[in-house]
């Protein structure tokens, strides 16, 4: 691939990163404050860890893509300052369209060019940037999943959900 075609292919991932991101703020939102602490099974992580984990690391990756390089994960303990479902929609909202524009000023050569992930995985930025999207969807799904058993509501995702009214 060369630098041209990455440019266009990162456009086009970042334009559905955009999009994915007005229903991830919508999953965050929809989380009970009274059930944070819930998890359906033990090696699950808690709704709260679900939060934290969704609004900081899509940051993360984002920033580790622009930067060329893999730092380790934010800490999202208790001192990361998310203690809710509307901190979580707050931080995304700021930071997380803060480090897609960094990714989106990136050039040709920087998207195909090769960063290390702890060693485990050598790839181009662009296929990183691929791997972020998939990353924040996946576990948007598991929120999700514990959003009625918690009590709470499940958004429309692709469309109407059982929650939402149909138009």
């Amino acid at each position: 691939m060369d630098t041209q075609e990455a440019k266009v292919i990162a456009n086009f991932l970042i334009a559905d990163f955009e999009n994915e991101m007005q229903t991830t703020m919508r999953v965050l939102a929809a989380v009970p404050n009274q059930n944070l602490d819930y998890q359906p099974d033990a090696k699950s992580k808690t709704a709260l860890g679900l939060v934290r984990h969704i609004a900081l690391e899509d940051e993360w990756l984002l920033d580790c893509i622009a930067n060329g390089e893999f730092t380790p994960p934010p800490d999202d303990s208790d001192a990361c300052g998310v203690m809710s479902p509307a901190d979580a929609v707050e931080c995304y909202k700021a930071k997380v369209s803060a480090a897609l524009d960094r990714v989106r000023a990136m050039s040709g050569e920087q998207l195909v060019g090769i960063i290390d992930m702890f060693g485990m995985l050598q790839l181009p930025a662009l296929s990183f940037l691929s791997m972020a999207g998939k990353h924040s969807v996946h576990h948007r799904g598991q929120l999700s999943s514990y959003l009625r058993a918690m009590g709470g509501k499940v958004p429309g995702i692709y469309g109407p959900s059982g929650d939402t009214p149909q138009n």
